[in-house]
């Protein structure tokens, strides 16, 4: 008696599932870590056009500003900007982004934090 075989067996179907669920496992925190890093570029990013605005004010003005419109500058989503502070001599802020706690620090002339060299974006490790 002949048979002829449609389809798969259970066991075939068990060990597909079984090598899907292994890669699964394997791709999901590797994704989690790259969302991560993706906000802090961003933060990063409008820390460096922030800086650039900073500049641009100041050289028509010969002072640093605190305040994002009279710099023309708005965050990227997600961003906000705090603690930041300006005189005539420097300027410091800092981005966080609302999907992850770290921070990142950029600062400028007197205001540059003892952590951060004048306008070197560094980030919570």
């Amino acid at each position: 008696m002949s048979r002829m075989r449609k389809g798969f067996t259970l066991i075939e179907l068990l060990i597909v599932v079984v090598i899907i669920g292994i890669l699964a496992a394997i791709a999901i925190p590797k994704f989690a870590s790259t969302k991560e890093k993706a906000y802090l570029a961003s933060e990063k990013s409008d820390l460096r056009n922030m800086a650039t605005s900073e500049e641009a004010y100041f050289s028509g003005n010969q002072i640093y500003s605190t305040n994002l419109s009279d710099l023309n500058f708005t965050t990227s989503q997600g961003v906000s900007m705090s603690g930041m502070a300006a005189d005539a001599k420097g300027w410091k802020a800092t981005s966080s982004h609302i999907a992850t706690s770290k921070q990142c620090y950029a600062g400028f002339g007197s205001q540059a934090a003892a952590t951060t060299l004048d306008g070197i974006i560094t980030c919570d490790p």
